[in-house]
């Protein structure tokens, strides 16, 4: 994954194409470094799989 893909994906899930998108342990850390990154960052949510996977969802509401 690069970071063109992982922006390309996170706009997907912001702007409704994408339900939830899963990150595997691979692509992890080059997926969070564009998240992280991002002024709408907390309202991406993560949840944690075996095997190291995230699936991320976007959330209308902001997380705290």
């Amino acid at each position: 994954m690069n970071e063109t893909l992982a922006a390309e994906i996170l706009d997907k899930l912001k702007n409704g194409e994408l339900q939830q998108y899963l990150v595997t342990k691979e692509d992890f850390m080059e997926f969070r470094k564009v998240l992280v990154s991002r002024d709408d960052f907390k309202h991406f949510r993560g949840v944690a799989r075996h095997n190291g996977e995230v699936i991320y969802q976007y959330m209308k509401e902001a997380r705290s």
